[in-house]
């Protein structure tokens, strides 16, 4: 049935008004989306972006340019309207929600906290330090990947159908490159980068302090593993709502370098999450690279980013969207009257074959 699915897509695509292949990237996200969606005209509906914010205890010593106190207040500027994923998203008419997962502030009752964006899944006032235990406890996680899929099937029945994952969390990029340590069974400084723009003493500081944390588990976890032992709620959430977005065939742009670190672990539970998933772009953070070319995938830009917040998700969504635009809209040879020669049928069908 699948492959039937995929014949007819190619030929749907094929037989549009142009040269063979050569929208490029274009023709394999069309094809991934009608894949998906098991459809030859499928659509994206009330595209939404996910911010999972989170704490984390390790952001106590100094692994970050910033302190802990700026995961909230970036929070309220996410409220606000103020940050670079607002402006973005405003660009390209998207909704956008804010999910407390677990930041070190109580929101409750605050004048500012809008409840038509900002979504209330605390799980606790931040993740304990890795570097002396484990940064939550099963049950913490079980939470974590429940109330991420309370939150998705909230969306699907909503008639979302389109996920952007982005995150906020102060040290969350430490906490990322150990779970791709503890995942790969590779040394932890192959994924420590600059994070928040530590400058050379600081960078070389987060170094041995990561790589002290590194020491306090065996070299190689398995996925839940070292999620519980190095994660943030944010990063737990952000993975079970990859598992959830999969199971209702929801479309999943991938943000940077954290929100690849949750889908490294949602992929060690699911290894046909990827079928779901667009990689948006290759962060400038130290290990992205790397990271993409392990879970073997291939992120649309590269434009230098490295804030999170879902921004190089949200600037992909426009190719993703002229993609599903393409096939749905575009015409084809017969439609158009565009005539086309035998010897680019010949060439449609070998490559098709």
């Amino acid at each position: 049935m699948m492959e039937n699915l995929r014949i007819a897509l190619l030929e749907k695509i094929g037989n549009k008004t142009k040269p063979m292949g050569s929208l490029g990237r274009l023709e394999e996200i069309a094809l991934q989306i009608g894949l998906l969606q098991e459809s030859l005209s499928p659509k994206l509906s009330k595209p939404t972006v996910l911010i999972f914010a989170g704490d984390h205890g390790a952001a106590n010593e100094p692994i970050s340019a910033f302190p802990q106190a700026v995961t909230a207040q970036m929070v309220f500027n996410f409220l606000r309207g103020g940050a670079a994923i607002n402006v973005f998203a405003r660009q390209a008419d998207l909704s956008f929600k804010v999910v407390d997962c677990g930041v070190c502030f109580d929101f409750t009752f605050h004048p500012e906290v809008n409840s038509i964006h900002f979504i209330d899944a605390k799980i606790g006032f931040g993740t304990r330090s890795y570097f002396i235990e484990p940064a939550m406890s099963e049950e913490e996680c079980k939470i974590a990947f429940e109330r991420a899929a309370q939150l998705i099937e909230k969306l699907y029945l909503e008639g979302t159908n389109i996920v952007i994952f982005g995150e906020m969390g102060i040290g969350n990029t430490s906490s990322s490159s150990l779970i791709f340590s503890k995942i790969f069974g590779r040394e932890v400084t192959d994924f420590i980068g600059r994070g928040t723009g530590l400058n050379d003493d600081g960078y070389l500081i987060k170094v041995d302090l990561l790589q002290q944390a590194a020491k306090r588990t065996s070299l190689r976890l398995n996925a839940i593993e070292a999620l519980r032992e190095y994660g943030g709620f944010e990063i737990a959430m952000m993975a079970g709502a990859f598992l959830a977005a999969h199971s209702r065939r929801m479309l999943i742009l991938v943000d940077g370098f954290i929100a690849t670190a949750a889908f490294a672990v949602a992929h060690s539970l699911n290894k046909n999450l990827s079928e779901a998933c667009i990689f948006s772009h290759t962060s400038a953070e130290k290990g992205h690279e790397l990271v993409l070319q392990l879970l073997e995938q291939k992120p649309l830009l590269s434009l230098g980013l490295r804030l999170g917040e879902g921004t190089g998700a949200v600037l992909a969504y426009p190719i993703v969207e002229n993609a599903v635009n393409f096939l749905c809209e575009m015409a084809s040879f017969g439609e158009s009257g565009v005539s086309v020669s035998k010897a680019s049928e010949s060439a449609f069908m070998t490559k098709k074959s």
